[in-house]
C-alpha cells in the first residue's frame, strides 16, 4: 500500500479559506476519482500547515491518478480559485510505503 501526502503553509488570515478550499477539493476528487482524501491539521509545531493524504494499492495506482490529475482541467480551477491560501514556496510532497 502507498500512502501520499501533501503538506502546504496557510497563508496569513487564509484558514477559512483554505478550509474551504480543502472541502471543495476533497468533494471533487471523491465524486470524480472515487478516491479517499483525508485533510490534516497540525496537533503541535507550526499550526499555519494543512495536509492531505491519499491510500493507493501500489505505485502504479498512484501514477495513474496522479497522471489524471495533471490533465484535469476543474482540478486545476479549483485550485487556483484558491492559489492565494497557499505560502508560496510551502507545498511538500510525500511517498510512503505502508508495512
Amino acid at each position: 500500500m502507498i500512502a501520499f501526502i501533501r503538506t502546504a503553509g496557510i497563508a496569513p488570515g487564509k484558514n477559512a479559506s483554505m478550509l474551504a478550499f480543502s472541502k471543495e477539493i476533497v468533494g471533487y476528487i471523491k465524486e470524480a476519482y472515487k478516491l479517499d482524501v483525508e485533510v490534516l491539521l497540525p496537533v503541535g509545531g507550526n499550526p499555519q500547515r494543512i495536509g492531505w493524504t491519499t491510500r493507493h494499492k501500489d505505485l502504479a495506482a498512484y501514477d495513474e491518478i496522479n497522471l489524471k490529475f495533471i490533465g484535469d482541467q476543474k482540478y486545476w480551477e479549483i485550485v487556483n480559485k484558491y492559489v492565494d491560501c497557499f505560502m508560496p514556496g510551502t507545498v511538500h510532497d510525500e511517498i510512503w510505503r505502508t508495512l
